[in-house]
Parts: C-alpha cells; sequence; structure tokens
C-alpha cells in the first residue's frame, strides 16, 4: 500500500497542477465545445448511411425494386450534407464558443469567421473529362467537411480574438442608444470584419503563390499529417487512452481534456473510413473517435461496468452494494459519474490502478485484434454514445458479429483486472462499517 500511496502522492503533486491548467483553458474548452456542435449532425447522417447499407440479405435488392436503382444514391444525401459541412459548423461554433468567454458578441463572430473560412478555401476548382480539363467556379466541398477541420479551428480562434482586440482597442462604430440592438451589433462588428477579411485576404493570396497553393495543403502537410500519424498509431492511442485515464483520476474529466485535443484528429480518421466505406475501398483507419469509445468507454469511462457487478452482487459493504445498485442502470448506458465519484475511483489509490490499467489493456488488445482483422473494423458511422455496448459496437461497426462479440473484452478483461482491487477495497469497507458498529 506504501508504494500505491506514493504514486497517488507523485500524481497529485507534478500531475494535477498540470491537467487543471489543460482543463482550464480557454481556447481548448471553445474548442471543445465548438467541435460538439458538429455531432448531433454526424449521428443524423450516420442513421442514414446506416440505413444505406443494412447487413440484411436481400436488402438492396429490395430496395431497388421498391424505390429504384437510385434509391442508395438518394438515401444518402443527408451524408453528404452533415459530414461534407462539418468544418463549416466547427468554425461557428468554436468562434461561437470562444466570443463567448471573451465577451464580445457571439452571433458576429461566428458570421466572420465563416466568411474567414470560406474566402480561405479555393473557388476554383479543376475536373478532368476525358482528355478534357475544365474549371469549375464553386467551393471545394472536399475542404469544408473534415479535412478543413484544422483550418477551421485556426479561424475560429484567430479570428475571434481579432474581434476582440478592436473591441478592446474601441476600433467599432457606436450607435446611438435609440437605434435596436440587433442593427447596433451589426455596425459595431463592420470594422472587425473588415480587418478580418484583409488580413484572410492576404493570407490567400500569399499562399497562390507559393506551391502550397492554399492553406488547406499547408495545414495538411505541416501540421495534419504528422498529428494523424501520431493520433492513428498504436502508441498514440494507447496514450491518448492513458492519459484520459490520469485525468480522471485526478477528478478531471478526462474525456473531454483530451477529446479537445485529438477529437479533430480522430473526426477526420472516422471520416475517410466512411468515404472508404461508400465507395467499397479498404478502410484505412482502425483509431477513430467510435473506436475509442468501444474500446475504453463502453460502461463508462475505465470500463467500470465490471466493477459495477461486482459491487452489486458481491460486495459485502452496504456502502459499495448500494452505489452499485444506483450504478447499474446508468453503467449500461455508459454513464458512470456515480462510480467515479462515489466509490469514489478519484483519488483512491486502490481503484485508480485496475481504472488506469483496464482501458490500457482493452484498447491494446481490441486494436491489434482489428489490426489482425480478428474483428471488425468501424466504418466511419457515429451513433449516440449512450447505446448499450454490443447495440453500438454493431452499428459502428456497419454490422460486424466479430465486434460485436468483441464487447466481451471489454467486459471480461476489466473483470480480471478490477477484481483482486475490489476484494481488497471492499474488505477494507467492510471493515470500517462493521467496526463502527
Amino acid at each position: 500500500m506504501s508504494v500505491i500511496n506514493r504514486l497517488n502522492q507523485i500524481l497529485e503533486k507534478y500531475f494535477l497542477p498540470v491537467a487543471m491548467k489543460i482543463s482550464a483553458n480557454t481556447y481548448l474548452q471553445a474548442i471543445r465545445d465548438g467541435l460538439t456542435l458538429t455531432m448531433p449532425l454526424l449521428i443524423v447522417g450516420s442513421f442514414f448511411l446506416i440505413f444505406g447499407y443494412l447487413p440484411i440479405p436481400g436488402y438492396p435488392e429490395f430496395m431497388t425494386k421498391i424505390f429504384g436503382e437510385l434509391w442508395k444514391q438518394r438515401v444518402l444525401y443527408p451524408v453528404q450534407v452533415t459530414y461534407d459541412v462539418m468544418s463549416l459548423v466547427a468554425t461557428i461554433g468554436i468562434a461561437y464558443r470562444l466570443a463567448e468567454r471573451k465577451k464580445v458578441d457571439p452571433i458576429s463572430c461566428g458570421a466572420i469567421s465563416l466568411t474567414a473560412f470560406l474566402l480561405l478555401t479555393p473557388f476554383n476548382i479543376l475536373h478532368k473529362i476525358g482528355e478534357t480539363s475544365v474549371t469549375v467556379t464553386g467551393i471545394n466541398v472536399g475542404l469544408v467537411g473534415s479535412k478543413g477541420l484544422f483550418v477551421a479551428i485556426i479561424i475560429g480562434v484567430c479570428s475571434t480574438l481579432l474581434v476582440k482586440f478592436a473591441v478592446d482597442k474601441n476600433l467599432v462604430i457606436k450607435m446611438p442608444d435609440s437605434v435596436p440592438p440587433a442593427v447596433s451589433k451589426s455596425f459595431s462588428a463592420l470594422i472587425p470584419a473588415l480587418m478580418i477579411i484583409v488580413i484572410t485576404l492576404i493570407i490567400r493570396i500569399g499562399f497562390e503563390l507559393t506551391n502550397f497553393e492554399h492553406i488547406h495543403n499547408f495545414i495538411a502537410i505541416i501540421l495534419g499529417k504528422p498529428l494523424t500519424i501520431l493520433g492513428g498509431s498504436f502508441v498514440g492511442t494507447i496514450l491518448a487512452v492513458l492519459a484520459a485515464q490520469l485525468f480522471w483520476s485526478m477528478g478531471l474529466h478526462g474525456s473531454t481534456i483530451v477529446g479537445s485535443v485529438m477529437t479533430p484528429i480522430w473526426l477526420q480518421m472516422m471520416d475517410q473510413n466512411r468515404i472508404a466505406f461508400q465507395l467499397g475501398q479498404e478502410i484505412p483507419n482502425i483509431t477513430t473517435s467510435t473506436f475509442i469509445h468501444y474500446s475504453s468507454k463502453l460502461g463508462g469511462s475505465g470500463l467500470t461496468l465490471s466493477l459495477v457487478f461486482f459491487m452489486t452482487f458481491m460486495a459485502k459493504s452496504k456502502q459499495l452494494k448500494e452505489i452499485g445498485k444506483m450504478s447499474l442502470g446508468p453503467g449500461i448506458f455508459n454513464i458512470n459519474e456515480p462510480i467515479i465519484f462515489g466509490t469514489p475511483v478519484v483519488m483512491n489509490p486502490i481503484l485508480v490502478i485496475p481504472f488506469i490499467l483496464a482501458p490500457v489493456v482493452s484498447t491494446t488488445i481490441l486494436y491489434w485484434a482489428t489490426k489482425l482483422g480478428i474483428i471488425g473494423i468501424a466504418t466511419g458511422v457515429d451513433v449516440p454514445w449512450t447505446l448499450p455496448g454490443p447495440i453500438y459496437a454493431y452499428l459502428i461497426t456497419s454490422g460486424s458479429i466479430s465486434a460485436t462479440l468483441g464487447v466481451l473484452i471489454t467486459l471480461i478483461v476489466p473483470a480480471i483486472i478490477y477484481y483482486p482491487f475490489f476484494k481488497m477495497y471492499d474488505e477494507q469497507k467492510y471493515r470500517e462499517e462493521t467496526q463502527g458498529e
């Protein structure tokens, strides 16, 4: 126990201050909350993606007979208008949430950020039809989806900071009090909008004079590729899971903190899988946001569902048994704050070890099982995270029975890891209760 207590002291002394600073960072909070705005759209789009590829024998033939040859193309229209506008929604959401924290008008910041993002996105698209090249004028849809996320984040943050700078320096047009507030806010945004558009135009022209051609290429090469390689690798995946669990063990929302950094990468990789799946190509990425949830969060962060079963049906301690009963229902739907803070797991020198270890081991097994083709890979479908484990796994892999059965790993492996620590903690709590009688 002295070793465990010593580890806990080290984490509290050196890791907790850093974790709290990251958790309280205004910009990471704005990015996290802004990206959350895309989630309902992606989930809705995923429902239609599932509907277009239901793994039922005879389903395509039946739909073709009823609705004609173009039924799948029409069913997938909502997929394009949800997934393929991801960056547009993100840049508005990030600017809006940051503006709220910076005490400037959120709607104006969202509109200005969107305009700046579109200004940086190429208008002209070169299409090759046979031997003929045709230039079509229009926004490149490929760059307003997941490929544009990094640019959306940068524009959402920088444009809002420029608006804040203009407001602080009084570089705004002030209208009389008799003018309606909506009109007054529009005029207040005029000078900041002009500043941002001029700066954005200069940046765009500057990139057009280089081999990069536009900022999206620059970000993809300089920032996107290294981060994607890190985020999609086995080491990067395990580090992300480990960091999330360490944050949770300190009482901080580890999923949110890690997600604020990794979500843009995982969303891109999820969308790459979605595109490959629709085209019938080999799916490229194991690690996506849905895989992370599947491998390390079913039953809640820390894979605590097996611990809940132990507490509910095997605990001698009345306290642990009651907490287990209260936590069983929410745990099935991947909500485990009652366990994390009620048991508690946070700052608990006994339970924090399996809480960190179980997701790391489970993610390792599932990553390599997917890599070796033993279980099905996530196809880019996004579904609500509150779905029970087997349903969640079945849907994100578009009907993979092997992935559905893989959920057993997130129950059995944590059960083996948690059990000796549960017994130790249960004995401790039982002694405390009986000695107090």
